[in-house]
């Protein structure tokens, strides 16, 4: 039986030779790594400067959001409401700081107050308590509204005032009310997968609008409004919303192949609609987002813009789809 003796120069010569392998390759896939970093920097800097978003960042925070999303929905259905209540409470924090801002005089604690009972009221009420939950909100704020004006003897003029009340009474309807009916969604029979998937149509919409006008977009949609937004970025929109609302309907709501047509089609409709309106609003408030709280994406209520106005074509879509579920 033979054996190599140690100190063996062969042996040495050898794991010399392997280790100057391991180092050349090691430094190979970092020169490797640092040259595809370097290329995605750039690729995100002319995005950035493109779309003013940091895409990487906007990605993580979306990935992050869409796990506690489908966390909730798919593991423990009343935990949905607690997300739907924080992140309506904070866009209406968001949306009243930014009127303020405009020059509209809105009451913050009262909105809070309001849009939070509103949102419960989506999830634990009937429906028709939740609209007397609006009402009642409506007229909280509006009352908060004019006793504050009443106190502080300005001189506001009675326009000023009138469009004070008109502004406050939209916020309730805009973000706490639509809210709610995402949350009555939630509750009817099998309502989880409905919420998942009118709100999976609604992003696919937004990343087939981004990803396609980012590629092709060249001809504005509404430059006046949202100068951005384009026809070939719409036209992504739709074909995502098609296409998801198909493989959702089928796979996920047992519904036929051409009713997923009509899901897609309706949420692209309103998610594009509520897209654009609120780019509307943020002109006209000389803002590029109601705030700076999720890196990439912009504010809360920049995130819910499509979804909020889809809740109300998802519900009606429900009562008039569900009915065809294959049991």
């Amino acid at each position: 039986m033979s054996t190599i003796p140690e100190g063996d120069p062969k042996t040495d010569a050898d794991d010399a030779s392997l280790h100057e392998q391991w180092r050349a390759a090691k430094v190979e896939f970092g020169v490797h790594v640092s040259h595809a970093r370097g290329q995605l920097d750039q690729a995100n800097e002319r995005i950035k400067a493109r779309t003013g978003r940091d895409l990487l960042v906007a990605i993580i925070i979306g990935l992050a959001i869409g796990a506690l999303l489908l966390a909730s929905l798919l593991f423990v259905k009343w935990a949905f409401v607690f997300i739907a209540l924080a992140g309506s409470l904070l866009a209406i924090f968001e949306l009243s700081r930014a009127l303020r801002a405009g020059g509209r005089r809105v009451d913050v604690a009262p909105q809070l107050i309001a849009g939070a009972l509103t949102v419960a009221a989506g999830y634990f009420a009937d429906l028709w308590l939740c609209w007397a939950m609006l009402f009642v909100g409506i007229v909280f704020v509006v009352i908060w509204r004019l006793l504050g004006q009443m106190a502080a003897r300005d001189g506001r003029t009675y326009g000023d005032v009138l469009k004070d009340v008109s502004v406050g009474s939209f916020v309730q309807i805009y973000v706490p009310f639509l809210a709610a009916l995402t949350l009555i969604l939630l509750r009817q029979d099998g309502g989880e997968w409905w919420v998942l998937s009118f709100i999976g149509v609604v992003v696919a919409a937004d990343t087939g609008a981004y990803a396609s006008g980012l590629l092709f977009g060249k001809h504005p949609m509404a430059p006046r409004v949202s100068p951005k937004k384009t026809w070939e970025g719409f036209a992504g929109a739709v074909f995502a919303s098609l296409l998801v609302g198909v493989l959702l309907a089928v796979f996920l709501l047992n519904l036929p192949w051409w009713a997923g047509l009509i899901f897609g089609a309706g949420l692209v409709a309103s998610a594009t609609l509520g897209d654009l309106a609120e780019s509307m609003l943020k002109r006209d408030l000389g803002i590029k987002d109601m705030s700076s709280w999720l890196p990439g994406h912009g504010g809360f209520l920049d995130r819910l813009d499509s979804i909020l106005p889809s809740a109300v074509v998802a519900l009606a879509l429900f009562f008039v789809l569900s009915p065809l579920a294959v049991s």
